[in-house]
């Protein structure tokens, strides 16, 4: 881990370099999700057949699993681990019920009704990859805030989905599950094919070509965000436990190569003293290899020498995560400008947010949360305005309207309104 002190030339130039780690280079990989894109809304399922063979090496034994399949997957797995799932999708549940919204409608002082309606999105596609890691956690993440806001269908895609997967399904409330991934995956979605429905909005994090689909289907469809690799930034001050700083980071570290497990110290003695520490704990994971090469490329610790300007430091990496473990957390959480998930004191790690606690853990990357939020049940919705006016506040307003269609030179509206009198 590279460590960068205040006083360094370096400490400017690195800070703005990784404020800027969203952007990914899409563009390379462009060309190709276009090609994708268009062969699956041309020719549908034989083209997800064709790519399936492609780059799985074959096609499906099994493409769709029914929602009767995934209770049966749920009912044989290991009773210990079906109690996990059933515990987190009961907390996820439990937090977003809290996020529901109703519509309202009042009556302004001039005789206006005025107002708005909240309603469910008809259907939603999830998104769960299968690559270095298989993630049910994610499904329930995804499809429970969905099930909460009152949505019709929501339908899953991933690849070679297993019993965990589609156990995951089931506790959530998933009704289809297909066999896909991928740009293809995103393309069935958007578009349509004989067997996967079309639908109103894509979730889920993917790799680089299902970040390029959803990006380019943006607009036939809603999507979430361009999801990029996972990232930790750990906020540490001297009392910090080395053993408990180490790990958080590397809980992100194991998860890709590209992932960024990022620091920031008060001290250099605390940053070398946790460096040590996050190279102990690295070498005894499972996953070393992919740890190592996320902190050896991607991992910083910057020494702020001070609260304030840890609080800075912080803001300007908008983190995925932010773990706050210094003296007084709950002082910091309101000095941070942007940040995804909060995690407050030495107790909270984040792999609670990512199984357990209640808060999807769908979040936006690469300094995105600057300007939008974890998934929720507002994700789901869609917003109607309502406006309605009788003879008196019509009145009362007509002058104005008609002035102001006129001022930009559209009379049919002025006319609109004059028929009314």
């Amino acid at each position: 881990m590279r460590i960068v002190e205040r006083n360094s030339p370096e400490y400017e130039p690195t800070l703005r370099r990784l404020e800027n780690r969203g952007d990914e280079d899409l563009a390379r990989v462009e060309a190709p999700v276009r090609d994708i894109l268009a062969a699956v809304a041309a020719r549908g399922d034989a083209a997800l057949a064709e790519y399936a063979r492609r780059f799985d090496g074959a096609v499906p034994a099994r493409f769709a699993y029914t929602r009767d399949d995934c209770d049966a997957a749920l009912a044989r797995l290991d009773a210990g681990l079906a109690a996990v799932l059933r515990a987190s999708a009961e907390r996820v549940r439990a937090f977003h019920e809290k996020q529901r919204e109703e519509g309202l409608r009042y009556t302004d002082a001039d005789g206006v009704s005025l107002g708005w309606r909240v309603r469910p999105m008809a259907r939603v596609g999830v998104y769960a990859p299968g690559g270095k890691a298989r993630y049910p956690s994610s499904v329930l993440m995804a499809a429970v805030p969905a099930q909460v806001a009152g949505v019709g269908e929501v339908v899953l895609a991933t690849p070679r989905p297993t019993d965990e997967i589609l156990a995951a399904a089931a506790l959530s409330g998933v009704s289809r599950v297909f066999d896909m991934g991928g740009a293809q995956a995103v393309a069935a979605l958007a578009y349509g094919t004989e067997t996967v429905p079309r639908v109103d909005k894509i979730v889920g994090p993917g790799n680089i070509y299902v970040a390029c689909a959803k990006k380019l289907v943006f607009g036939r469809v809603a999507i979430d965000g361009i999801a990029g690799p996972s990232e930790i930034l750990v906020v540490a001050d001297d009392g910090a436990d080395p053993r408990v700083v180490a790990a958080d980071l590397l809980s992100q570290a194991e998860h890709h190569e590209l992932a960024y497990p990022l620091l920031v110290t008060l001290s250099r003695a605390h940053a070398e003293a946790l460096a040590r520490e996050d190279e102990a704990q690295r070498a005894t994971l499972p996953r070393s290899d992919i740890a190592g090469a996320s902190v050896r490329d991607h991992g910083y610790a910057f020494v702020a020498g001070d609260l304030d300007e840890a609080a800075r430091v912080a803001t300007v990496l908008a983190a995925e995560h932010l773990s706050l473990q210094v003296r007084d957390a709950e002082a910091l959480v309101h000095r941070v400008g942007a940040a995804g998930a909060i995690f407050v004191g030495d107790h909270t790690p984040e792999a609670a947010g990512d199984y357990l606690a209640g808060p999807s853990h769908v979040l936006p990357t690469g300094g995105a949360v600057r300007f939008s939020s974890p998934l929720g049940v507002y994700d789901f919705t869609v917003r109607s305005s309502i406006i309605r006016y009788d003879r008196a506040s019509l009145a009362k307003h007509a002058a104005h309207i008609t002035a102001f269609a006129r001022a930009v030179g559209l009379e049919a509206h002025a006319r609109a309104v004059e028929a009314r009198r």
